[in-house]
């Protein structure tokens, strides 16, 4: 529909046509701001996430609040990921909506209507599957009153999540959590499928420190799952055990690595959904650690720009960009400048921005590009374009109705949906 941001229309288009208008970024086809997705980055992670998995013996359930988009939930799971993670009933739905048949609730499922959201769909769709999270006694006790009044063809699947001193959710030691386990596997329409948690929070300026916290983190997991078989708690016909956010599942992959002798076959989960688009800011900076750690050629591409148009050339060094923080994430760090582009120009491909290129603020809608002395205070002029890099991917697709995807000669060739 016109009003629609990033594209051009005057009147209402299909979006299945909109990969066969022609449109070229870089002649400045399209409205801007926009966001858009390199096809050939996507094809390249989906790939490489896939072999690295299959090469760890691991299973993927990608963190789908990343992007919120149905088409690319199907690309995930035709790449070989077992299941869609979510964060909220409300995600749930739209993924059912979708035709996802299996998600990963990494959240504490505790509103009487989210709850009954969940239920009604595993009561009208059996074969859909849902797995939900409980880290206290009155979790637990709240889920096992609502399943009661459900006649559901099979118990709710529950895993335990353990967490971090000082963090977000979670047990707090693993005796919390292996109470909360107990209590999980005696519970009427419950099961205990595993235990969970999420590494990605170790994160300060000592890595060092940071890998040892999660490595023993890990292993707490571990611990608890033994301990949980040895007492016989788990019901499903496999353990789950899960971590694995975008900085360090490498660790987690191998953390979980040989877990057998136990009652049933352990299912090791990964959860990263930001592999998808990387970025050029946080999640680049600690993916080249974990490149380092893996050692197995290439990794992770960025994918994700934000494109925008010179409106203002106010001072010399100074240069004000069509987007702001409606536009593009902040929360992790600014947009990296990246390249510019004069639209017309005989220029096949953009030209790379000069060190010293800096976006040191935003408002809503306005971005404030520093420009070092040089050449590029004169070849930079209203109406040309700048592509940026963004750091965080989650925060800049919740931004975006659509996105466009494209070639690398920045050629449209189709547009996604997102659904926040």
């Amino acid at each position: 529909m016109p009003g629609t941001k990033g594209l051009p229309i005057t009147e209402p288009l299909r979006q299945g046509a909109v990969g066969v208008q022609g449109w070229n970024i870089l002649r400045g086809d399209t409205s801007f701001p926009v966001a858009l997705l390199k096809e050939s980055a996507l094809v390249y992670n989906l790939a490489w996430m896939r072999d690295f998995c299959v090469r760890h013996g691991v299973t993927l359930a990608p963190h789908g609040k990343t992007t919120m988009s149905p088409q690319l939930f199907a690309a995930q799971l035709a790449n070989g990921a077992w299941a869609i993670t979510l964060a909220s009933a409300t995600q749930v739905q739209m993924a059912h909506r979708f035709n996802v048949r299996r998600v990963l609730l990494a959240n504490q499922l505790v509103a009487r209507a989210d709850i009954e959201a969940v239920l009604a769909l595993l009561h009208d769709d059996p074969d859909f599957e849902c797995f939900v999270l409980a880290d206290s006694l009155d979790g637990v006790a709240r889920l096992s009153q609502a399943v009661t009044t459900r006649s559901l063809l099979r118990p709710l699947p529950v895993l335990v999540e353990l967490g971090l001193a000082g963090k977000r959710a979670g047990c707090r030691t693993p005796e919390e959590a292996l109470a909360v386990a107990r209590v999980v596997a005696g519970a009427e329409g419950l099961v205990l499928a595993g235990f969970e948690g999420y590494e990605g929070l170790l994160v300060t300026q000592d890595r060092e420190a940071d890998i040892r916290a999660v490595k023993a983190f890990l292993a707490e997991l571990v611990d608890l799952v033994e301990t949980a078989d040895g007492e016989a708690l788990f019901g499903a016909a496999e353990i789950l055990i899960s971590a694995g956010g975008s900085s360090y599942f490498d660790l987690v992959a191998r953390g979980f690595a040989g877990m057998e002798g136990l009652s049933r076959p352990v299912r090791p989960v990964l959860r990263s959904g930001c592999y998808l688009t990387s970025d050029h800011g946080s999640y680049r900076r600690l993916l080249a650690q974990l490149d380092a750690r893996e050692a197995h050629g290439e990794g992770l591409r960025p994918a994700l720009e934000v494109w925008s148009m010179v409106q203002s050339r106010p001072e010399p060094g100074l240069a004000i960009l069509t987007m702001g923080k409606r536009d593009a994430g902040y929360d992790e760090a600014l947009p990296t400048p990246l390249f510019m582009h004069c639209p017309g120009s005989e220029a096949g491909q953009p030209t790379a921005l000069p060190a010293g290129c800096e976006i040191f603020k935003m408002n809503d809608q306005h971005a404030y590009l520093s420009l070092p002395e040089g050449d590029i205070r004169d070849s930079l002029r209203v109406g040309d374009l700048v592509g940026c890099g963004i750091s965080h991917p989650c925060t800049t697709f919740d931004k975006w109705q659509l996105l466009l995807a494209v070639d690398d000669a920045y050629n449209v060739t189709q547009a996604l949906n997102t659904f926040f």
